[in-house]
């Protein structure tokens, strides 16, 4: 599966790094860049259809403040666009505000601001459905999840208990 991450600034990276990182643990290492919608709208373009060209399946785009970057992206493409809203003013909530409302026959999925690791998430859901290898990696994913749930509920219970 082919993922590209684009973030409108560098300073973005300290939270697109997450989801980044999450991606290469399920194995998909993406293409990423930084890109302004307002700055460099030909570089934004040109990645845009680079990555189609090359056979991404879903973008990811990250952006702040008036955030427009994933509805910009939509509109380059007719794969799928994650839009993660950043803090870069009013704690995220701009951010937030701007992508969800996408107007309607421009959808870009959004998750919470900050969201990058469930943004690679949903991606690695999206591929999942026709990858078998990527869908087994997810299930593993979430029975570590749930595990990992229970483990600290045992620990707990533990010092409830007195041990």
């Amino acid at each position: 599966m082919r993922v590209a991450v684009i973030m409108g600034s560098d300073s973005d990276w300290e939270v697109m790094q997450k989801g980044v990182a999450l991606l290469g643990e399920f194995g998909i290492l993406p293409a990423v860049t930084i890109a302004s919608a307002h700055r460099t709208p030909e570089k934004l373009r040109a990645f845009v259809a680079e990555q189609e060209a090359a056979g991404t399946e879903v973008f990811i785009a990250g952006a702040g403040a008036a955030a427009h970057l994933p509805g910009v992206v939509a509109s380059l493409t007719e794969k799928p666009v994650i839009g993660v809203p950043l803090a870069a003013s009013l704690g995220g909530l701009d951010a937030l505000l701007a992508i969800v409302q996408m107007p309607s026959g421009m959808p870009v999925a959004t998750v919470a601001i900050g969201g990058a690791k469930n943004a690679a998430l949903l991606a690695v859901q999206i591929g999942a459905v026709h990858d078998a290898e990527l869908k087994r990696k997810f299930h593993a994913y979430r029975a570590e999840q749930a595990e990992a749930v229970a483990r600290k509920d045992a620990d707990l219970q533990d010092k409830l208990a007195g041990k």
